[in-house]
């Protein structure tokens, strides 16, 4: 694995366990075992450019989980039971279900920064993908809202 995707990877580890603001700089530096210059060499922008990689990573993560599972099951009851299935496996063998959850990852920075705010789109259309599944296969869509 790059230098490059090595960061991504701890960094939305940590986001996602400590929200962006609960991780220093200098705890991020030290869990990738990178120096500053380092990490400004991969995200001129800093911090948060780092962030919005953290989110088009899980954004394609996402994609293909998505894709993949609807293609191995014919119905969406068989596809949404492996889909929990797969987070309840993750629970037992990683203590977390971190996959899908990035809402610890922006939530104090959606608000105030365009570029996170369009990096949370583009994730919240895939399971977009999702929900048009379940009213394809006859789901109200006033149920899926609702929940």
């Amino acid at each position: 694995m790059d230098t490059k995707s090595l960061m991504v990877e701890i960094a939305t580890k940590l986001f996602q366990q400590k929200g962006y603001k609960g991780v220093g700089l200098n705890e991020l530096l030290k869990a990738c075992n990178m120096t500053k210059g380092a990490l400004y060499h991969h995200f001129p922008n800093g911090k948060e450019e780092l962030l919005i990689a953290c989110l088009q990573s899980l954004n394609e993560a996402i994609t293909t989980d998505i894709e993949s599972i609807f293609q191995q099951h014919l119905s969406t009851h068989e596809a949404t039971h492996a889909m929990i299935q797969k987070l309840i496996t993750n629970l037992e063998t990683e203590g977390t279900i971190t996959g899908y959850t990035f809402s610890s990852m922006v939530s104090e920075m959606a608000s105030i920064s365009e570029p996170v705010r369009n990096a949370c789109g583009a994730l919240y259309e895939k399971f977009r993908t999702f929900s048009n599944k379940l009213v394809a296969d006859g789901y109200p869509i006033e149920v899926i809202l609702n929940n």
